[in-house]
């Protein structure tokens, strides 16, 4: 006779001694995976329904299941359930306790599938839901650097090329810039769910069943656009958790970079904002200190994102088909992942919102720095000399502005004709910091009107989004 710890198993019946209590803990995955349980729940209605239309359930017995299922749900909400290591995982655990809820008819649930499609389907369910959040998480950052774009839209900054003052911009176009690396993570995001919502259950382990099974019927009940079409690939494919990976890590490298600059800015050697201290901390020793810790913590957090998604590749890489155990180590990173990216969007969110621009700052800094030389090129230019040539004239004028201490707008004209008698006194009004971003009156310059006016478009397209 098998011993009774193999009979508690739901694959026992082959087996002559109990799982090792160490390997037993070891291979388990209940501690994690039940926050699936809503979404296990869920693909099991939906597979007893489908059973029942097909005829290899009952009506009784579907309306058993459903109940007992809910009532399973309920007391996993209400936190009385009580998990069980020994059933390894959500799946066995739910099944178990809707057995000891209704007998028999409960273990007819199963039919037709195995754990390796119904976890595959479990999983995508909660991405699901997951992406649509992580996804009006961006949008409400978005809408953030908005409003931000739009109160400092004509405050004057320097823009920067390898960290070296190049050319002013505004703080409002800076942000723009924020706001359309968010809008590719938004469509990255969208896209990744279109390709994630295809349905593995009726895949069963590997081949499928033998049972008459209506897959499009399963599928449309749980709101996927389609069931798989291949059963190995089916239960085998983790291309959506990696894509998942992917394009949080993308997201992660934005944030880290936004974090890079506000780290930067909020210095006493840049000055240009203010943190809010609800997102500060002060030094234990250091009375003075004000350190801008959630933006050194989002920044962090993207190595963490990046290795979770090395790790995830690194899963799949030696994998034959079909299902392996290694699947079972795909859940925890991308836990981790989702957790995460959700948090820092939304600490995000709220941080930008109650941010403080120093715009004598950002004005003082975009003076230095010779920021204004490309505009009197240009405007050499336009007098008829070639580019090349003015641009060594230029330079030769940078050169004598670095010696002497002194920007392009503080030389006098005399000095300036020095190097080109195409200069005229007209030249100071495309030296100011006002013209320069004036000047840039297109579509996607730094100008404050076309900064309105891409905010105006970027909130049409929020308003238009799904």
């Amino acid at each position: 006779m098998p011993s009774p710890n193999v009979t508690e198993k739901p694959w026992a019946g082959r087996f002559n001694a109990p799982t090792d209590a160490f390997v037993e803990a070891f291979t388990a995955s209940v501690d994690f995976d039940r926050r699936l349980y809503r979404y296990d729940i869920q693909g099991s209605i939906a597979h007893a329904t489908m059973l029942a239309r097909q005829g290899i359930l009952s009506e009784a017995e579907r309306d058993a299941i459903v109940a007992g299922l809910e009532q399973v749900r309920a007391r996993i909400d209400s936190g009385v359930f009580e998990w069980s290591i020994p059933l390894e995982d959500v799946h066995m655990n739910v099944e178990s306790a809707l057995t000891e809820l209704i007998g028999d008819a409960g273990k007819k649930l199963h039919t037709g599938r195995s754990r390796n499609d119904q976890v595959a389907t479990d999983v995508r369910l909660w991405l699901r839901d997951e992406i649509g959040l992580i996804r009006a998480a961006i949008r409400r950052l978005q809408e953030a650097l908005l409003g931000l774009a739009e109160r400092e839209a004509a405050t004057i900054m320097p823009g920067f090329t390898h960290l070296q003052v190049a050319q002013p911009i505004t703080f409002g176009h800076h942000m723009m810039a924020w706001f359309e690396m968010l809008e590719r993570d938004r469509e990255r995001l969208a896209d990744c769910r279109r390709r994630l919502n295809v349905m593995p259950l009726g895949a069963a382990a590997l081949a499928g069943t033998t049972y008459p099974i209506d897959r499009h019927y399963t599928a449309a009940l749980l709101g996927f656009d389609r069931p798989a079409e291949n059963s190995l690939d089916a239960v085998s494919d983790r291309d959506f958790a990696i894509e998942l990976s992917a394009a949080a890590a993308i997201l992660m490298m934005h944030l880290s970079r936004f974090s890079e600059e506000l780290i930067l800015w909020s210095s006493a050697q840049f000055g240009f904002i203010e943190l809010s201290d609800s997102f500060c901390t002060g030094s234990s020793i250091m009375p003075q200190k004000k350190n801008p810790d959630v933006p050194e913590l989002v920044r962090g957090k993207s190595g963490r994102i990046f290795g979770h998604l090395m790790g995830l590749l690194t899963l799949m890489k030696g994998q034959p088909l079909a299902y392996n155990k290694d699947n079972q180590e795909d859940k925890e990173p991308l836990f981790d992942i989702v957790d995460n990216l959700k948090g820092s969007l939304k600490v995000y969110a709220e941080m930008m919102g109650a941010l403080t621009c120093r715009g004598e700052r950002m004005r003082a800094a975009a003076a230095q720095g010779f920021s204004t030389a490309t505009d009197l090129a240009d405007y050499l230019v336009r007098k008829g000399i070639p580019f090349r040539d003015a641009h060594e004239i230029v330079g030769k004028a940078v050169a004598l502005g670095v010696r002497e201490g002194r920007d392009l707008a503080e030389l006098s004209l005399e000095q300036l004709r020095g190097f080109s008698a195409a200069i005229e006194s007209d030249v100071f009004a495309v030296l100011t910091l006002e013209g320069s971003v004036a000047a840039r009156d297109h579509l996607g310059g730094t100008a404050p009107a076309q900064v309105r006016a891409a905010i105006a478009r970027a909130r049409e397209r929020l308003a238009q989004a799904d």
